[in-house]
């Protein structure tokens, strides 16, 4: 196990990472989590029998676990490959910023990223695969189109993604999306790496990065495309998702005007 810190980077928030394993694939799957608890753990054990962790680095993204959850030695039982643990400020887009930093750092070919809270269809994670193959830059995963499932969906988080979120987004990016607030996607190594993107900037704190980035690539003539997934949230209970109430729903909604608006743009 090689362990290490990153600090001081621009755009990269201070972190630790703790490497399982060296790199074994040209792709890796990024999962940010945050007290994930069972979640986290049911998802990668999914993503182990379906054979995920042959076909990409499992890269974790902790943004400060309590629960216990990420110990490393349960983490190398489940076949991920390396946990980074953001010790700097910001909330998702940072620990997407040093998740992507660090897997720009070795190299890979293609970036995923998917939630942690056990929520979408880990085992899809083949379709993302075959479409930067295909010379795709952002493949963006849907419930919503032909092959898609939405299961248990809120039936306020449908409307607001199915009548604001994603035609705000499909007016800004050129292209038509359906789903936008799914982070569960792909990513070309060329699409982040482009001089007009720059991801690693602190300006991305929050929500800012994957709504920014559901609309960059068209607008550079890049190609992007949707793959079906299935997204189900449990019958009963408190629904697991980091966006809730009028706050968190007012920050969604600001984060996409200014997006639309260009106000991320380099």
């Amino acid at each position: 196990m090689n362990r290490y810190e990153k600090t001081g980077l621009d755009g990269v928030p201070d972190f630790a990472a703790a490497e399982l394993n060296s790199r074994a694939s040209r792709y890796c799957l990024l999962i940010p989590v945050i007290n994930e608890g069972a979640r986290i753990l049911t998802e990668l054990g999914r993503a182990q029998k379906a054979g995920v962790d042959k076909l990409c680095d499992i890269v974790l993204c902790d943004g400060g676990s309590t629960d216990g959850s990420m110990d490393p030695d349960t983490l190398a039982l489940y076949g991920v490959n390396t946990l980074l643990v953001k010790t700097g400020p910001g909330r998702q887009g940072a620990q997407l910023r040093m998740g992507l930093w660090f897997a720009l750092q070795r190299g890979y070919k293609g970036i995923l990223t998917i939630d942690g809270n056990n929520k979408d269809s880990i085992e899809d994670v083949p379709k993302f695969i075959a479409k930067l193959e295909q010379g795709y830059d952002l493949v963006q995963g849907s419930r919503f189109i032909r092959g898609g499932r939405a299961v248990n969906t809120p039936p306020v988080r449908f409307l607001a993604v199915r009548l604001i979120h994603a035609p705000v987004i499909s007016l800004a990016a050129r292209h038509w999306f359906t789903d936008t607030t799914n982070a569960y996607r792909a990513y070309s190594r060329e699409y982040l790496t482009h001089p007009a993107v720059r991801p690693l900037r602190d300006v991305f704190m929050g929500y800012e990065l994957l709504a920014y980035l559901s609309i960059r690539a068209t607008q550079l003539g890049l190609k992007a495309c949707e793959v079906p997934v299935t997204r189900a949230y449990p019958p009963t209970g408190k629904t697991p998702t980091k966006i809730s109430g009028v706050r968190g729903n007012s920050e969604l909604l600001r984060v996409l005007f200014a997006a639309a608006a260009g106000r991320y743009d380099p």
